[in-house]
């Protein structure tokens, strides 16, 4: 199964239903090509970057936990509605109350390498009726965004995180804050 590695506290952001999207300019292993959404459909791998918390607005108190280094523990799939790349900075700040990162976050992400774009995903979440936990590999490592993991064989069972009301209200809210609605 292809899991889309991203800080926890944005996974529980996702989980909860208080973020919709994932803002991503791409890790350091994506090569030249750089970073890009190869896949439509993933599990979302929680990853602990030790300063996450001081790049993010509104964390809930306790939410940074010390992971357990030798276990994975994948709860949530999420399926792209859209893809775009953003090279409007005006389209990176009206999506400010669509997710948790600092203004100044989205801003050294939007600035990166000097290309000022980054890539926005629209996404559908769903939880795992019970969370899959599986042991580390060399391969979950690194600055890479993609990685395969072992199958957890029940995303047919997996649950909206949002009614689908409220998740097609917040696409099109989505879609005309950047000008393609």
């Amino acid at each position: 199964m292809i899991a889309f590695k991203e800080w926890s506290l944005v996974c529980d952001a996702l989980g909860s239903g208080r973020q919709s999207i994932i803002l991503r300019k791409g890790g350091i292993a994506e090569g030249r090509s750089g970073f890009s959404w190869q896949h439509d459909e993933f599990a979302l791998f929680p990853t602990y970057f030790h300063s996450q918390d001081q790049a993010l607005r509104d964390i809930p108190a306790g939410s940074v936990a010390a992971p357990h280094e030798s276990l994975h523990t994948i709860s949530l799939l999420a399926k792209v509605d859209f893809k775009v790349l953003l090279d409007d900075w005006s389209q990176v700040a009206a999506l400010a109350s669509y997710h948790g990162w600092t203004e100044e976050t989205m801003q050294e992400r939007f600035d990166y390498t000097g290309e000022r774009t980054i890539s926005l995903a629209v996404l559908r979440v769903f939880r795992l009726p019970e969370p899959f936990t599986f042991p580390d590999a060399p391969g979950y490592g690194g600055c890479r965004s993609w990685v395969t993991v072992p199958d957890c064989g029940v995303a047919a069972d997996a649950i909206p995180v949002l009614d689908d009301a409220t998740h097609t209200q917040r696409v099109a809210e989505i879609r005309r804050l950047i000008g393609l609605a």
